[in-house]
This record gives structure tokens, sequence and C-alpha cells, in this order.
């Protein structure tokens, strides 16, 4: 996995990196699959609770796009008790020098913020497309954002690419493209087709920007010019879903949503209590992702999150014959199996790396 060129002289203003931030190999390994396990939660969660929103009566797109990221809060949080943290760390070790509560230096700021609008739009565009689409179309179309990713990534930041993970990306995609050959038909009753074509427009609109959006986050760790930490990490996913939200607030504003949800909620199929229980459970899951998105590119790459989140796609395919009774053809078992060859091979690959980097490292030692 390709790590973070972290910059030794350019220390955060006023507080030193705390015992606290510094982490051993295995907790990073650690860390890593602890967030891939968030991702997953958040990425096969999200997108069947936003369908069964609009299933049972829900109309209101930008309303979807801002439960996304309105959970930032729950982040801040964490950032509360980590600075308590450091700070009782600091007193301990003996350390004087006054805890810095806030990392972000202001250059950093104003990427992360533009990034936090390019995410509101993608939050809606996503919006759009499982109101519109099957969650077993939206998934396959979706997993186009692989070869968005890897083509940005080796655009932006130099990914380097080895035969398994150009294997993977190639076994993924072909994965999804024999599901989308064997989408016809899946309109849901009662569709117009021109909303049925414009929410696939829409979801690889979504797809095509959030391949950009990753490997961005990722530019922007290595042009911070400061030292990236696990909670400076958290602090660019706060800003990040805090101008999402915001974008997708104006959006609810022109479009009235705010003064049609307590009606919309008395007319939902599954009851009143149950609508406001939909919205909260996604607000959670939603931030599920994003934070275990933004640690895997943290502790792994862009390229990783792509890979991760592709190989569910299967997974999200089962869960909708299960909870919505889709259709699951013989198809679907081999993308399936494709997909997980994919993400073995691209495991097995990083496995290799990683060995022949502390091989490398062992030899240096014997000779000095």
């Amino acid at each position: 996995m390709e790590h973070r060129n972290k910059s030794a002289t350019a220390q955060v203003t006023g507080n030193t990196t705390s015992v606290a931030e510094k982490l051993t190999p295995a907790a990073k390994i650690n860390l890593l699959i602890f967030n891939c396990i968030l991702l997953s939660v958040g990425n096969c969660g999200g997108p069947l609770i936003m369908r069964l929103y609009f299933l049972h009566g829900g109309h209101r797109i930008w309303l979807i796009g801002f439960i996304q990221t309105v959970g930032w809060p729950l982040i801040f949080i964490i950032l509360v008790l980590l600075y308590f943290q450091r700070r009782v760390a600091g007193i301990n070790n003996g350390n004087n020098h006054p805890t810095t509560f806030i990392y972000m230096r202001r250059r950093l700021f104003m990427a992360v913020a533009l990034i936090g609008v390019l995410t509101g739009l993608d939050d809606y565009l996503y919006s759009y497309g499982v109101a519109h689409l099957p969650i077993s179309t939206y998934a396959l179309i979706n997993a186009s954002r692989l070869v968005f990713m890897a083509f940005f990534a080796f655009i932006l930041v130099k990914q380097k690419f080895t035969p398994y993970s150009i294997n993977a990306v190639v076994l993924l995609t072909v994965g999804s493209a024999l599901l989308a050959f064997h989408a016809s038909g899946d309109r849901p009753e009662g569709e117009r087709t021109a909303e049925y074509i414009m929410g696939f427009l829409m979801t690889v609109a979504a797809a095509a920007l959030y391949g950009l959006v990753s490997p961005l986050v990722e530019l922007t760790y290595k042009k911070a010019k400061q030292e990236i930490t696990y909670t400076l990490v958290l602090e660019v996913q706060t800003v990040m879903c805090l101008f999402a939200t915001v974008f997708c607030m104006l959006g609810m504003i022109f479009n009235n949503d705010f003064k049609v949800i307590s009606k919309e909620a008395e007319d939902f199929g599954l009851g009143k209590m149950n609508y406001y229980v939909i919205l909260s459970v996604s607000i959670i899951l939603w931030q599920c992702f994003f934070l275990g998105a933004i640690g895997v590119i943290h502790y792994g790459s862009s390229l990783l999150l792509g890979v991760i989140a592709t190989v569910q796609i299967p997974v999200m395919e089962i869960l909708a014959v299960i909870f919505y009774k889709e259709k699951f053809g013989s198809e679907k078992g081999v993308a399936l199996v494709l997909s997980l060859w994919g993400f073995l091979s691209f495991l097995y690959g990083e496995y290799k790396h990683m060995k022949k980097i502390e091989n490398n490292s062992q030899s240096t030692s014997e000779v000095v």
C-alpha cells in the first residue's frame, strides 16, 4: 500500500506529535481493518436503507443527500475525546506545551472545503440514482467508480500499479460489466422511462465524481505540508461533511424540503415513527461509510478504497435479493466469484509488496 509522505519538519504549531498519535505497524494494520469494517457497513447498509425510504413513499432527493453527511457532529465528538486524551497524555509525560485542539491549517482547510462541496454534489447524484433504480442496478453501475478511481489515482497521486492490482481492477470491472449486460428489464413498476434513464446517468456521473474525490483527498494529504495524523484525518472528514451538508441544505431550501418533511412523514408507507427511524439509521450508516473511507485512504490508498468498495457490490446484490426480492441470476453468481478473485489478487499483491519492503529493510540492517 502506498504510504503518504510525512514531513517531520512540518509539525503542528504549538504541539509536537504526542505519544497518543504514534502508532506501531501492528496498530496501523488494526486501524486499517477497523476502517475497512466501517466502510463495509456503511457502503452496504447506506444504499439499502436509502432505497427503503424511496420504496415506501419518500420523494425528497435533496433530503437524502443531506442525510448522508449531516452526522458530522458525531466525528466532532470523537475529536473532543481525542483532544482530552492528548491532553492527559501530555500531562503524564511532563509536556508543558499547550495541547492543540485544531491541527488543520488554512491551506488544508480551503482544499478540504472544496472537496466537501464536490462531495455534496456527489451525494445528490447518488440519491437521485437510488430513487429511480433498483439496488442491484445501482450497485453494478456504481462499480464503475473503481475504473475512475484507478484513472484519477494514476493522474493525481502517481499510483503505481502492479500485475496484481491491474488484475484486480480488470476482474472487478469485468464482473460489474457482466451484471450490466443482464440489467435489462429491471425498471421498477410505475417508473417512467425518462426517470429511469436519468437515474442511470446520474449514478454514472456520481461514480465518476467519487472516483475523482477519493484521489483528491489522497493528493491533499500529500500537499498538506504538515504531518498527517489520524486526528487530522478526522478533522478533514468533519470539514468535508460540514461543507457537503451546507451544499445539500441549500438545495433543500430551494426545493422547499424543510416545509414538507412532516407531511411526508405522516404519509410514509411504514408509518411516521419508522420514517424518522430510517432517516436516523441512515445518518449513522453514512458516517460509518465516510469515516471508514477516509481512514482507508489514510492507512492504505484511494485505490484500496475502490477495490474494497467494489468487491462489496455482489454483497449488495445478495442483500437486495433478500430484503427487496430482486432477481439473482447466474450472472450475479459469476460476478461474485470474479469480485472475490480480484479482491484476493489485490491483497496478495499488497502482501508480496510489504514482504519485499521488509526483506529489503532487513538486508540494509545486516549491511550496516
